[in-house]
């Protein structure tokens, strides 16, 4: 899911720095349907050793489909950009990224701790 998170922190970071480009349509993801893209993705991708003890898998992040959002109040130059709307978006898929983050650290610190104790 971080790659997910950081994909769809891209793209409103972009939405907001083209907030005054005429014609620029603001874009998003389906973070639930992206999972999903992603838990499937993980499940299907084979991997193969190119060096002994090396995996390799897909360099390539999977198709996210992209939302296009329509603004509550068009802009007369055709840009969808709304700024409230979009930090709000930014705020909350950052506070996600590091809870996400969190856990991830917290497994493999205690998945380490595991592995000092069998020692």
């Amino acid at each position: 899911m971080l790659g997910v998170r950081a994909y769809r922190q891209q793209l409103i970071a972009s939405n907001i720095a083209n907030a005054d480009t005429p014609g620029y349509k603001a874009v998003d993801i389906d973070i639930e349907q992206a999972a999903e893209i992603v838990r499937g993705a993980s499940a299907s991708l084979p991997l193969a050793n190119t060096v002994q003890g090396h995996l390799s898998g897909s360099k390539q992040p999977p198709p996210f489909p992209l939302k296009y959002h329509v603004p509550y109040q068009p802009a007369a130059d055709g840009n969808t950009v709304e700024m409230d709307v979009e930090r709000a978006k930014f705020a909350e898929n950052s506070t996600m990224y590091e809870f996400s983050l969190d856990r991830v650290s917290g497994h493999f610190k205690h998945m380490m701790e595991m592995l000092q104790n069998l020692k």
